[in-house]
């Protein structure tokens, strides 16, 4: 991508409304744009990042049996009176009259919707388990939307729905779904700093589970036991002083901000459903649920949270935009010519590319292109961008036949051979 077609605009200047470092630097960076409290666009940049995220949100749900669908954002008010949701989530719903006085809710959740469409397959114990998923838009009126992508009325959500025969089988799949999670958010970048958290299940099991990341900005508390380091939210540290797992009565005190959450439903939404199954000795029984939720653009957020100093993003290379930042500081056709070929050499697939040459597709560059802006400027641009290398190309660098790579996580760049770079780039991905 050159940078002079780039649609974003960056601004070195703080911005006065943002109240979390994400908030401030997606902004300023040209990541995303605010329409109004609690709603963003992604712009170009910042959609690549949402799409690295929802990449690997799906391929981590594919591989433990989840098969994507796409739910209506449409629902029928009749399914939320049904499960008794209409006022017990009154203050959060949006709510829309249509023609003859119909009246529709915007999902904010899509277990009105998943129940019975299942109702239309499930049958036999033989129809189960099954798991579907989607990555979809949801709605929710925020009384007090805040610090940016962490607490917004619109965003995208990954929700996954399991169906089950027996309790053991969906508690055997609830870690399955529990391990997926700790894998994505380790993918994302921020696996150090999240932990599994105990939390209160509600009437229908005793505990869920939030997946809370550690930052300052978090509007959440956990309490970490400082002698087997299970952690567990307020709720369940005023219910009981002492560890569940150790009895151990000492805990350090956290924020966080919850970037998932997983809960065994059980016959919550399948008995208001009627969501039935013939077992073994032809009896009915009620279909066991679970669901599982993370945010697309909260968890965006967080790894900004978790990933930055004070001159910008520090993307992990997973979701990041781009791998490389090409970047050229002296305009003179020599400097322009290479800079230009070895941009087109890194984006070509590679001969006899190997699985980390992102799958021989070549390599993503955004190529700094411009003419109108210092070598200073440039260098402050890349460094709040927060792409993972930048790659300096002048007429010092070429005398040696080098570039100079520096990693946007490390003080210092080094000289590497043109000749080896794109060996180099994958080598280190």
């Amino acid at each position: 991508m050159l940078q002079s077609k780039l649609f974003y605009k960056a601004n070195k200047n703080k911005n006065a409304q943002a109240d979390s470092v994400s908030h401030d630097l997606l902004t300023r960076a040209g990541y995303v744009d605010q329409l109004m409290a609690g709603v963003f666009s992604f712009m170009p940049l910042g959609y690549r990042v949402l799409k690295n995220i929802e990449l690997i949100v799906r391929q981590n749900m594919e591989a433990i049996g989840g098969q994507e669908l796409l739910l209506p954002v449409l629902q029928p008010k009749e399914n939320w009176v049904k499960t008794g949701r209409i006022e017990q989530e009154k203050d959060i719903l949006f709510r829309l009259k249509g023609n003859a006085d119909k009246e529709y809710i915007l999902g904010p959740t899509h277990e009105e919707v998943v129940t019975p469409l299942a109702k239309k397959m499930v049958f036999s114990y033989r129809d189960l388990p099954f798991y579907v998923f989607q990555i979809q838009d949801k709605f929710r009126d925020e009384l007090r939307p805040k610090s940016g992508l962490l607490r917004v009325k619109e965003f995208l959500m990954k929700d996954l729905y399991s169906f089950h025969a027996t309790q053991a089988d969906l508690d055997k799949y609830y870690e399955v779904v529990a391990k997926a999670y700790e894998k994505i958010f380790k993918e994302a970048g921020i696996g150090k700093l999240t932990y599994r958290t105990l939390a209160s299940g509600g009437s229908f099991s005793k505990y869920s589970d939030e997946f809370q990341m550690l930052t300052e900005v978090g509007e959440d508390v956990i309490y970490v036991c400082t002698k087997c380091k299970l952690a567990i939210n307020k709720e369940i540290k005023v219910e009981n002083p002492k560890c569940p797992k150790c009895q151990n009565s000492d805990f350090e005190e956290k924020k966080a901000i919850e970037v998932g959450n997983i809960f065994k439903l059980a016959t919550k939404y399948s008995t208001p459903f009627d969501l039935k199954f013939t077992d073994k000795d032809a009896v009915d029984k009620p279909v066991l649920m679970g669901c599982y939720g993370i945010g697309l653009g909260r968890l965006m957020g967080a790894t900004v949270e978790a990933s930055h100093d004070d001159k910008g993003i520090i993307w992990p290379k997973s979701v990041a935009p781009f791998l490389v930042h090409l970047i050229s500081i002296e305009n003179n056709p020599r400097i322009k010519k290479a800079t230009e070929k070895m941009y087109q050499d890194l984006k070509k697939p590679a001969r006899n590319a190997s699985h980390s040459d992102a799958g021989g597709e070549g390599i993503e560059v955004l190529y700094d292109d411009r003419q109108n802006k210092t070598a200073g400027e440039k260098f402050a641009e890349s460094d709040l961008l927060g792409i993972p290398y930048r790659i300096v190309v002048s007429e010092k660098t070429l005398a040696v036949n080098s570039v100079e790579v520096k990693e946007r996580s490390k003080s210092a760049g080094k000289m590497v051979k043109i000749s080896q770079l794109r060996k180099f780039l994958i080598s280190n991905s």
